[in-house]
């Protein structure tokens, strides 16, 4: 009995030692987890970065850095740094400390060296059969099969000033914000380089979408803005909305900066990528084929990135894209997108964040460079519930209480994400630097620039571009003006100019009133009394709101110049979205500074009197449909950012009234004109402009359509560039107007051209046209004075007039050389048959 206590004391004690020892061993261990979480960001801009790999060396435990950057993984091996690789960056090692909980914040820098290498092995690209089952599955993954979508979108918006190098900072002005700079370390981080922000701004929306018609409306509920001369921030709110950062890649080619980029899942894919299947893992709940691509030809207008593919139903899941500098893009340094989308129940998918940047680089090598950072977030879709159509009139709405409520704990709720302590020292840095006085000097010179005028208090200066011109009947013309603007009134515009010629000695003037009478439908009505010269084929209904030509028309020698007196009543609304419909009354008085005469009475020429000025009344009747045309309002102006897809198509009819205000003619005008933009992809772009006119009566030809000729040595596209000043005058025409541009197409395969990232152009000018006998016989030989009238020429019957061009754009960035032929009217006089013309441009 003794003994079997005894084994039962030992075996009890051993048992206790061993529990002992097995919570040590637990305590240890459990002591010696190592947790590691953090972000990661680029060291160049400050962006997170997603779908990072993380990983202990020697080990296999691993994470994936999610859509924000924020990572986290934990071991219990006694490991003490961590790995971190992505493509297009540098690998990072980190050391970290064993057994405990700690926070790394990483930043990854650019590996501009590292070069894709094609490798090729037996048998087919894996890659290739999943590529195919995804535009096999386009249809049924793609958002733009469903009927409708709404959802709330939060947008944030930050532009920077970067690549700020010693000689930027050595610069005069930027010396005297040294106390800012100085502490701009600090919002670039540890590894990161320093910038200097400029906006930051956020804004809630509610966003909807319908198709058949397709049509989108974004309703903007709250804006917070904060940047270096921004006041207002009307017009600003408006862009800074979803609808502006939206890139959807089952199209197969995506509009970015005006160009057309290839996504990496087009129908044509192989023609344009390479392919590497790298990985199959989980992301989020989805089983996904990790693919890597790259551009065949480095200079194609496509993307670098990796794209993770769902196993299950071939479905785009995450993508990260990257368009680098050795694309045929100018003064851009990169492009990034980053997308996350999800599933609806309807079985596609839709994108639930976005971010994009894009890295402007510096124009020489004392400038800085810029970065513009964008970042959506959407969530609350409800799917396949349209609405009436009525409902998606205004594309962009902003809410009259959008930015009441601006206070940090209102907009804590609106957030989607918190910010992050950077940009909340962005907010603050912001702040400092618009109480800088050289900054708001600067800023005010940039506002008119870009605007063409200068505000001061209810009252805008300007337009500068008008402001002074040299030609040869006025000499030096000078002509200040203003307008009112928003302060004035929301619902007036008054405005003024004052000119005088210092040759011809005579005052010109024009004066406004106009009423924005709705700004929902934008309903509009102007009163306008002006006294001017200009040329004949040169005024508002033929130049539409291109002030630039109009400006530039002052200058140089008028060959056929006019004094005018005008009256003008002009109504314009907005009946249906894209629908404007316009009706105007003109008066204009005509007194040439040329020989010009003309018989009164063109029916009985025996009997008539030969006059040189005249005086007509107008109505005119205006309708144009654009049908995807997008336009913000800005302060009391109204802003077209242009079509997508579709044409501009304008009809304008306009009878002159005989006997109103002494109006000497009848007659009816009928002129019809399209414009486009056309994508032929790998070809380039090109813009088409068609516009035909009849004028129905006998008139002096003035009042008929003169088409624009330029005998200068610089091209332009508004003008027949091999046709002479005043050759052709037609009452009934037809033209074609067409301006391609090839991109990088063909220059981009010659090794030798591709470094200079030169750029074919083509243009072709088609115009048939005829004059009638009576208006060529109204027309007087000689003026009252008998000195010669000037002669004019026209159009055979069926015999267009055409020139064809071939040239270069993209010469040093700025430059392009257009070679044009003259095709026909070859035997008339003084003529060119050939030119080598140039221009100055800014494209990216």
């Amino acid at each position: 009995m003794r003994v079997q206590n005894f084994w039962k004391k030992a075996l009890l004690s051993r048992y206790r030692s061993l529990l002992i020892i097995f919570c040590l061993t637990a305590t240890v261990c459990k002591a010696q987890e190592t947790i590691v979480k953090g972000k990661i960001t680029d060291a160049n801009s400050g962006d997170p970065i997603p779908y990072v790999n993380v990983i202990f060396q020697e080990t296999t435990v691993g994470a994936t850095s999610d859509f924000d950057g924020n990572y986290e993984l934990r071991t219990t091996s006694p490991t003490d740094s961590i790995v971190v690789s992505y493509i297009g960056y540098k690998v990072k090692k980190k050391a970290v400390t064993i057994g405990i909980s700690q926070v790394l914040n990483i930043q990854l820098e650019e590996d501009i060296t590292k070069l894709q290498e094609v490798v090729f092995m037996a048998g087919e690209n894996p890659a290739f059969e999943v590529l195919r089952n995804v535009v096999r599955n386009k249809k049924d993954n793609d958002k733009r099969k469903l009927t409708a979508y709404e959802y709330d979108t939060y947008t944030k918006i930050e532009i920077d000033v970067d690549n700020l190098s010693d000689k930027f900072r050595q610069r005069r002005v930027v010396q005297k914000i040294t106390q800012v700079l100085d502490s701009i370390e600090r919002i670039a981080g540890e590894d990161g380089k320093p910038i200097l922000p400029l906006l930051i701004t956020e804004s809630v929306s509610k966003v909807y979408y319908r198709d058949n018609p397709s049509l989108k409306y974004e309703n903007i509920l709250r804006s917070k803005i904060n940047g270096v001369g921004v006041e207002d921030g009307t017009t600003v709110t408006q862009l800074v909305g979803s609808s502006f950062q939206e890139y959807n890649f089952y199209q197969n080619w995506l509009n970015i900066l005006s160009k057309d980029f290839v996504s990496p899942i087009a129908d044509g894919w192989r023609l344009y990528y390479e392919y590497d299947l790298m990985d199959s893992l989980y992301v989020g709940d989805d089983y996904c084929y990790r693919l890597d691509f790259f551009p065949k030809s480095e200079q194609d207008l496509a993307f670098t990135g990796s794209m993770w593919i769902t196993k299950a139903n071939y479905a785009l899941k995450q993508i990260d894209v990257s368009i680098g500098k050795q694309a045929n893009l100018n003064f851009i340094e990169k492009i990034k997108i980053q997308q996350e989308l999800e599933p609806t129940p309807e079985g596609a998918w839709l994108p639930v964040k976005n971010r994009v940047l894009i890295d402007v680089s510096e124009v020489t090598g004392t400038s800085a460079g810029m970065l513009a950072k964008f970042y959506t977030s959407n969530k609350n879709f409800i799917i396949n519930k349209p609405r009436q159509p009525s409902f998606y009139e205004s594309p962009i709405i902003m809410a009259e209480d959008a930015r009441i409520n601006e206070d940090e704990n209102s907009w804590d709720t609106l957030r989607h994400e918190p910010l992050t302590q950077t940009e909340k020292n962005v907010y603050k840095m912001i702040d400092t630097l618009q109480n800088i006085p050289v900054v708001k000097t600067y800023t005010d010179i940039i506002k008119i620039l870009i605007g063409g005028y200068h505000a001061v208090g209810k009252f805008d200066v300007g337009p500068y571009v008008s402001a002074l011109a040299i030609n040869n009947i006025e000499g030096v013309r000078i002509q200040p003006g203003f307008r009112t603007n928003e302060k004035f009134s929301y619902k007036w515009v008054v405005g003024a100019q004052l000119g005088y010629g210092f040759k011809d000695e005579r005052i010109k003037y024009m004066a406004f009133v106009q009423n924005i009478m709705s700004r929902k439908k934008w309903t509009t009505l102007t009163v306008r009394a002006r006294s001017d010269i200009t040329r004949v084929g040169i005024d508002d209904e033929s130049a539409g709101d291109n002030f630039l030509l109009l400006a530039s028309q002052r200058f140089g020698v008028f060959r056929r110049g006019y004094y005018f007196n005008e009256g003008r009543i002009d109504f314009k609304r907005e009946l249906f979205k894209g629908f404007t419909q316009r009706v105007a009354f003109k008066y204009l008085t005509f007194e040439p500074t040329f020989n010009f005469a003309y018989y009164d009475q063109p029916d009985d020429l025996p009997n008539s009197a030969i006059r040189e000025n005249f005086e007509t009344a107008e109505l005119i009747f205006e309708s144009r449909y654009a049908r995807d045309e997008l336009f913000i309002q800005s302060d009391n102006e109204r802003l077209s950012l242009g079509t997508i897809r579709w044409p501009v198509i304008t009809i304008r009819y306009t009878r002159g009234l005989k006997g109103v205000l002494n109006s000497n003619f009848e007659y009816d005008k009928l002129r019809f004109s399209i414009s486009r933009r056309l994508r032929f992809g790998p070809l380039g772009a090109g813009y088409l402009n068609l516009t035909a006119e009849k004028v129905f009566g006998t008139l002096p030809y003035p009042l008929l359509s003169l088409h624009l000729g330029n005998q200068s040595p610089l091209y332009t596209s508004v003008t027949y560039n091999m046709m002479n000043y005043g050759e052709f005058i037609s009452d009934r025409f037809a033209s074609l107007q067409y301006d391609h541009h090839f991109e990088g197409f063909l220059l981009n395969k010659i090794p030798l051209m591709r470094k200079l990232k030169w750029r074919l152009v083509g243009t072709a000018n088609v115009i048939y046209g005829g004059l009638s006998q009576a208006n060529r016989d109204i027309i007087a030989p000689n003026t009252p004075d008998g000195e010669p009238t000037l002669t004019f020429g026209y159009f055979e019957p069926d015999r267009p007039y055409v020139e064809l061009g071939y040239g270069v754009e993209n010469i040093f960035k700025f430059f392009r050389v257009d070679f044009v032929h003259r095709l026909s009217y070859l035997n008339n006089p003084d003529i060119r048959t050939f030119a080598v013309l140039f221009s100055f441009q800014f494209t990216l």
